[in-house]
């Protein structure tokens, strides 16, 4: 499938199917560090997506005048939408976290065996957070959250 032929809501939908089939086959097989970070890529793509699908629809609804472009931005712009509801500060705080990991170093640990992480490092090369399979798809429920959380809100 091309980009072009698909709307926001279905490139939502593959980057979770594309998340999801990371964890339960590629990281079964595979087992990396690696896997373990285009996971993430994944579900940061996903919730990006879903924050201008909010924006999108704002903007449609006329709450909005138009989509901002930048990434702080859009989140701003998010909060002021949804002012008063404070499930979506935990969601935010969320999708900080995943552009964290995407923006730090990470090493994998453990790989080719049962138990890999991928352990983010800070600047200064200290780890500062460990990822493992069941902390992955712990961020992938909590993506899903996320996104249902944003079409409730379109939908509703």
């Amino acid at each position: 499938m091309y980009e072009d032929d698909l709307d926001r809501s279905d490139l939502v939908k593959e980057a979770l199917k594309r998340a999801d089939h990371s964890i339960y086959v590629s990281l079964k097989y595979t087992r990396t560090g690696d896997i373990i970070r285009n996971t993430i890529l994944r579900l940061l793509e996903a919730c990006e997506l879903v924050i201008v699908e909010a924006l999108e629809h704002a903007k449609k609804k006329k709450k909005i005048k138009v989509v901002p472009a930048t990434p702080k931005e859009k989140v701003d712009a998010l909060k002021k939408l949804f002012k008063g509801k404070g499930e979506l500060k935990g969601f935010l705080e969320f999708y900080d976290l995943l552009k964290k990991i995407k923006n730090s170093r990470g090493i994998g640990k453990g790989e080719y065996r049962k138990h890999v992480n991928l352990s983010v490092l800070d600047g200064a090369g200290k780890e500062m957070l460990s990822v493992d399979t069941e902390t992955l798809k712990a961020y992938f429920e909590k993506t899903k959250e996320f996104v249902a959380f944003i079409r409730g809100w379109i939908h509703g």
